[in-house]
């Protein structure tokens, strides 16, 4: 059965309100499913998405990434763009200090979609490291959006389309039906981490961020600073914030940041400009993004219930295909 037997709409309960949560249920209900969305938090994205850079960069991510997400994810730019407002399609640059410059080649090799650019060309794409650098990488179908920006637009949408969304839902309840005590066609478990104990193999990688603001500073794109043991993104969003972020820890502790990191985060956006040593620290984060062995997001289904997990630092970009994914399975085939 892929629908109610009533011939109706299909109910879909959706467990957990993060980026993996919303993109599916707005999938199902433009679909034309009955959907309730149930978040254990007090709003959307109270896990690991609200930590999230919203990089849309595929390219980019094949340095590291097997290459099964870049081809899941080069619809992400388009469909984010037709769901969310202020998607910028600006690209992404790709620098290294002077000391490590030989990490551009690196990651070049690893990549494609790319223009390798000089100093001349760095200072047309970014005025404000106009002199900094001599060499980088361009890759310009790429693009990013702000995470609580496109969050809150996708819960916005999701009421449009006639769905149900309920925060702070206690924990016993994440099993409850609120159709008139009728029980949904399907459950779509988006929850994370929490599904820790259900998912065999998923585990927690802490990933740490601080958000800048800095007057003297315009970026267009955001900007990947290569460094030996893990790059680290600077990502603009709206009245002069940067997001910082790319730490990797293998590791499920929510404590406050380590000193280490700090250290990391802040040392490359001033390597990348001066002018980051006189910012202001508006906040810094920590979140536990769930992750399977091989770091890919899966869909797995287990009778009438659907699986959306291990986004690992995956979330933005992979999410839209993973929910197509959703949408196939509880209508029983693409759309048309």
């Amino acid at each position: 059965m892929t629908k109610m037997e009533s011939g109706g709409r299909p109910r879909v309960l959706v467990r957990g309100a993060g980026v993996a949560g919303l993109t599916s249920a707005v999938t199902l209900a433009e679909r034309g499913a009955d959907v309730v969305l149930l978040e254990i938090g007090g709003r959307e994205g109270s896990g690991a998405s609200w930590m999230a850079g919203g990089m849309l960069a595929p390219w980019c991510e094949a340095e590291s990434a097997p290459p099964e997400v870049t081809r899941d994810s080069l619809e992400s730019v388009e469909w984010w763009a037709a769901h969310v407002p202020d998607v910028a399609r600006n690209g992404t640059l790709v620098l290294a200090p002077p000391r490590d410059v030989g990490d551009i080649a690196r990651f070049a090799r690893r990549t494609s979609h790319f223009q390798t650019v000089d100093g001349a060309r760095i200072a047309e794409l970014e005025p404000d490291l106009e002199g900094r650098f001599d060499k980088g990488l361009f890759f310009p179908e790429e693009g990013h959006l702000d995470p609580r920006e496109a969050l809150g637009a996708l819960r916005a949408r999701l009421v449009t389309l006639g769905g149900t969304i309920i925060v702070n839902a206690p924990a016993e309840r994440m099993a409850e039906v609120p159709w008139h005590g009728a029980r949904p066609d399907w459950v779509v478990d988006c929850t994370g981490i929490a599904a820790e104990n259900r998912l065999t193999g998923l585990r927690g990688v802490r990933g740490e961020m601080v958000l800048l603001r800095c007057h003297e500073v315009t970026l267009s794109r955001p900007v990947r600073m290569l460094h030996p043991r893990i790059p680290v993104y600077i990502v603009p969003r709206a009245d002069h914030l940067f997001m910082v972020g790319a730490t990797m820890v293998e590791s499920e502790s929510l404590a406050s940041m380590t000193l280490r990191s700090m250290v990391e985060l802040l040392t490359a956006a001033y390597v990348l400009h001066p002018a980051f040593g006189e910012a202001e620290i508006v906040e810094t984060g920590v979140g536990v993004r769930p992750a399977y062995p091989d770091n890919v997001p899966a869909v797995t289904v287990e009778g009438r219930t659907v699986h959306v997990n291990g986004m690992y630092r995956h979330g933005f970009l992979l999410s839209p295909s993973r929910a197509r994914q959703v949408g196939d399975i509880v209508f029983g085939g693409p759309a048309a």
